[in-house]
């Protein structure tokens, strides 16, 4: 009979590759998702490209996604008619303290300025302003009343 003892060089490597791969930066930028046979596209950013658009593919594939006109289009045309681009990418810079969500809505605001993803020409729901979203909050509280 053999016993097996544990693998303390296996799980050193184990451990040494896990706190590499979360002190690897990850990618950050603007990422569409394009339907082939309408041109109609899905623009969204973060700070994990391959997270996010990873997401993204699982939500559609498994019927999820919170869009439903994309969900939709998606189940009736097939993931193969529809492309996940990235259209922007920030490089982390090194040893300076940099504000990146800021900077990647930033990015997201001029990428929705730039190609007016709503309506015919795509599945984003514009962005409320400030003053609307105030606006809204105050007429709701007077319906309340």
């Amino acid at each position: 009979m053999v016993v097996l003892t544990s693998f303390p060089k296996l799980n050193e490597d184990k451990k040494r590759l896990k706190k590499h791969y979360q002190q690897t930066p990850r990618p950050i930028g603007v990422f569409l998702i394009r339907n082939n046979l309408n041109d109609k596209v899905f623009l969204a950013a973060g700070l994990d490209l391959p997270g996010l658009i990873n997401r993204h593919k699982f939500q559609l594939t498994n019927g999820s996604h919170p869009n439903k006109q994309l969900q939709a289009d998606w189940n009736e045309s097939g993931s193969h008619n529809f492309a996940f681009e990235i259209v922007d990418e920030l490089s982390p810079r090194a040893g300076e303290e940099v504000d990146y969500r800021a900077e990647v809505a930033f990015l997201e605001t001029l990428w929705l300025d730039k190609l007016k993803p709503f309506g015919e020409r795509g599945y984003n729901v514009p962005k409320l302003s400030r003053e609307e979203k105030l606006r809204r909050i105050a007429a709701k509280t007077r319906d309340e009343s």
